[in-house]
């Protein structure tokens, strides 16, 4: 929740010369009011459109929801489902994942579905058990689940200043990516981008994206600022 609309366009302005040449796609995933302003604002840039959040109806009485078509209308091509802070400030459940994320592949978005472990869960050793659930519960009836991009977010690293070290992050993404492969297929897993979510910013996305199996990075704090683009241009 930050960036009035007009500060979320003068911010994608700013960014689109410093990312014009980036190798990997760059998503800005903006509150759903800034939509239409920042919509006009990457039109013709390599940045594309995402939301922050999408219900699993096509429309109804869910006053203060936002459908997927509603998305789609203003070009949105991708939604953040799950996140942290959703499941733990809005009551977001494994179930409620499950539907949006159905929803948004049935409009044709693709989802950034968020998962990961609490510091507790973490420390008591129960960072697969929750990976398990969370993947078998919130992948539920997707055929193809390569149309999905997966974020590890270890919730004890979000807004905490506290980063996974390299390997701690490449091994639960390594798990991940092994648990998709016996729920789905070796084939899709291997095409599944997946990302790491845990405060990457500048300072350490190198290290974080030269481990082999992390994707990409969701950006929380560090996509406010210009530096951003650093994390997007990590590798030149």
């Amino acid at each position: 929740m930050n960036n009035t609309a007009s500060e979320g366009v003068a911010l994608v302005e700013a960014l689109k010369p410093l990312v014009k040449d980036a190798n990997c796609e760059v998503v800005v995933c903006v509150p759903a009011i800034d939509i239409p302003a920042v919509a006009e604002a990457v039109k013709g840039s390599n940045i594309k459109l995402g939301a922050q959040n999408v219900h699993f109806a096509e429309k109804g009485a869910y006053t203060g929801e936002i459908s997927a078509n509603m998305l789609k209308e203003y070009g949105v091509q991708y939604v953040i489902i799950g996140h942290s802070e959703r499941r733990q400030y809005f009551g977001e459940t494994d179930e409620t994942v499950n539907k949006r994320t159905l929803a948004a592949l049935a409009a044709g978005l693709t989802p950034i579905v968020c998962i990961g472990e609490s510091l507790e869960e973490r420390e008591t050793g129960k960072t697969e058990q929750v990976l398990d659930r969370q993947i078998t519960e919130g992948f539920k009836g997707i055929d193809d689940i390569s149309k999905i991009v997966i974020a590890y977010e270890p919730i004890w690293a979000i807004g905490t200043g506290r980063t996974a070290t390299d390997e701690q992050a490449n091994e639960a993404i390594g798990y991940i990516r092994k648990k998709l492969s016996e729920v789905f297929c070796p084939v899709c897993a291997g095409k599944v981008r997946i990302q790491y979510g845990g405060s990457m910013n500048a300072g350490n996305c190198k290290g974080l994206m030269a481990q082999p199996e992390i994707d990409g990075g969701l950006i929380g704090g560090a996509s406010l600022k210009l530096d951003f683009a650093k994390i997007v241009n990590f590798d030149k």
